[in-house]
């Protein structure tokens, strides 16, 4: 039944599934308030996870990204949407922002490069796809882009190796940390009901 459901609305025009919704609206921001939240909390055990791995291997740091990227991995498998990906993201950072961690505003422009990432994944396969591989390349993509927004505003000064280093730290964590875990996360609530206006909710019912 669920997969007869997911070809429906993968039938309809481009269009139709695509158009944003109220609800749609409201769940995005809830999630994107709830992720800042959880970025809020992971900020200090998250941050001294990155000293540490940094001080066993210059880069490997990046491993404690993941779960600030799990914005928009979660909220492009919830919505299905375009830019719903980007807006959870987003959103997420600006709350983390708002109640206050050690890298200020700057936050704003590593929830860019992430929502931008993440967002990527899911059009390279034209909002058709939701399952765990594109979940994960989503959390890579997120991962390369806290990267790339990292390497420009302070990074670019430190070695190839370190870079390289950090680079493969993020793309890991972003598929594990915000890829696999937002892809549970999703068929976790789609069991209780609580996604049965999305196609998300049926698709796993």
């Amino acid at each position: 039944m669920s997969h007869l459901t997911e070809s429906a609305d993968l039938t309809r025009p481009a269009t139709t599934r695509w158009r944003w919704r109220v609800v749609d609206i409201v769940v995005a921001a809830v999630l994107g308030v709830a992720c800042g939240l959880l970025f809020w909390a992971w900020n200090g055990p998250g941050y001294v996870w990155y000293d540490v791995m940094n001080a066993v291997t210059p880069g490997l740091g990046g491993l404690a990204q993941g779960l600030w990227l799990i914005g928009g991995p979660l909220g492009g498998l919830v919505i299905r949407k375009p830019g719903a990906a980007f807006f959870v993201e987003l959103v997420a950072a600006i709350c983390s922002a708002l109640l206050g961690n050690v890298w200020g505003m700057q936050t704003l422009i590593f929830g860019v490069a992430e929502a931008l990432g993440a967002e990527l994944a899911f059009a390279l396969f034209a909002y058709r796809r939701f399952g765990l591989p594109v979940a994960m390349l989503a959390g890579v993509l997120a991962g390369v882009g806290e990267w790339a927004s990292e390497l420009f505003t302070g990074n670019l000064a430190k070695s190839v190796e370190f870079n390289t280093i950090y680079l493969i730290s993020n793309m890991v964590s972003g598929a594990v940390l915000a890829g696999i875990l937002a892809w549970v996360l999703v068929r976790l609530l789609a069991r209780t009901g609580v996604l049965n206006r999305f196609a998300s909710g049926r698709a796993a019912g």
